[in-house]
């Protein structure tokens, strides 16, 4: 058996296998017997037993099978917190609410912004940028809601 301090790369590869496992459903039993069926890893029914590159190997029969790797949120940049991008976020959100956007996660958010002035995310936005972007916004939003002047009420 090796240990997973050995190699630093042995725990977290360990630890994406399992979630892969039980992501994919996977009883104990069609595990290891997945495991014991593929070459190279001379019978091993155990992740423990296994070296980083036959991890890997185990890792690439379970993407085979439908699993995809998820970015760790963790990792992700933090959200931009500053008045402006508040309120971009607020709007994106709004219109999503209307229907006009479909996806109101912050990836989106941040792809529209990207197209709009070249620059990838709310946090590197200047002044000039944020405000072009929230005017643009506004734009959308009055294009979409019924004006005033036709929400008339029959007294």
């Amino acid at each position: 058996m090796k240990n997973a301090t050995a190699n630093p790369n042995r725990l977290p590869l360990i630890k994406l296998i399992h979630v892969a496992r039980r992501e994919l459903r996977m009883d104990d039993d069609t595990y290891r017997l997945m495991l014991a069926g593929m070459r190279g890893l001379d019978g091993a029914t155990s992740t423990a037993d296994l070296s980083v590159p036959n991890l890997l190997r185990v890792l690439e029969q379970l993407k085979r099978r439908g699993f995809t790797v998820r970015p760790n949120k963790a990792k992700q940049r933090p959200m931009a917190a500053d008045a402006q991008s508040k309120k971009i976020r607020s709007m994106w959100l709004t219109l999503h609410g209307l229907g006009a956007v479909r996806d109101p996660s912050e990836e989106a958010l941040a792809k529209f912004v990207l197209n709009m002035t070249g620059v990838a995310a709310l946090q590197w936005l200047n002044g000039a940028q944020a405000s072009r972007v929230i005017e643009n916004l506004k734009q959308w939003q009055q294009r979409i809601e019924p004006a005033p002047s036709a929400v008339r009420e029959d007294v």
